[in-house]
């Protein structure tokens, strides 16, 4: 991806990321473009993220000014800051990402606030980038042996890739 050459961003930790970010070879919105895109390329796939957060990139621009704000300040940033997430489609959030349990029965449905765990990432400074898939409500309603990794939003979620298949 351009714009990430210099920095290998697959397979790095949190710890990496913020040197990157603190020498200037990274950036939260180039993090979460990149991540935007894999998404956009595996997902079809995959099926393992239900939706994307439509503000991560605003988000991202906004930590990546608060980065340079608490440079020129010597403010502290959280653990997280600038770091894309995705939570499983139970946890809460008060944003415009839905909270269903992989169901469409409760897809537009509001939460009061947010979960929290979702509060506590948020103040650390990550980056909610969307909600992941997982077996509509964790198979609790089934009894009839739907299959591990179903759900209606996204389909049957890929459980093990075949060794023939490239993912990128």
């Amino acid at each position: 991806m351009e714009g990430c050459s210099v920095f290998k961003i697959e397979e790095t930790s949190i710890k990496e990321i913020h040197q990157a970010f603190a020498q200037g070879k990274l950036t939260a919105r180039k993090l979460v473009d990149f991540y935007l895109h894999q998404i956009e390329t595996l997902n079809p796939l995959l099926r393992g993220i239900i939706e994307v957060n439509p503000e991560a990139q605003n988000l991202a621009d906004e930590a990546d000014r608060n980065r340079v704000d608490s440079s020129e300040t010597g403010s502290f940033l959280g653990e997280l800051h600038g770091i894309p997430v995705l939570l499983k489609d139970t946890f809460g959030t008060k944003d415009k990402l839905n909270t269903t349990a992989g169901s469409y029965a409760l897809l537009g449905s509001e939460v009061r606030r947010d979960a929290g765990v979702v509060e506590k990432l948020r103040n650390a400074g990550a980056i909610i980038l969307g909600k992941a898939s997982m077996s509509e409500w964790y198979k609790f309603r089934s009894l009839s042996g739907v299959p591990n990794g179903w759900c209606a939003r996204s389909g049957q979620g890929v459980v093990k890739v075949p060794k023939t298949q490239k993912l990128v």
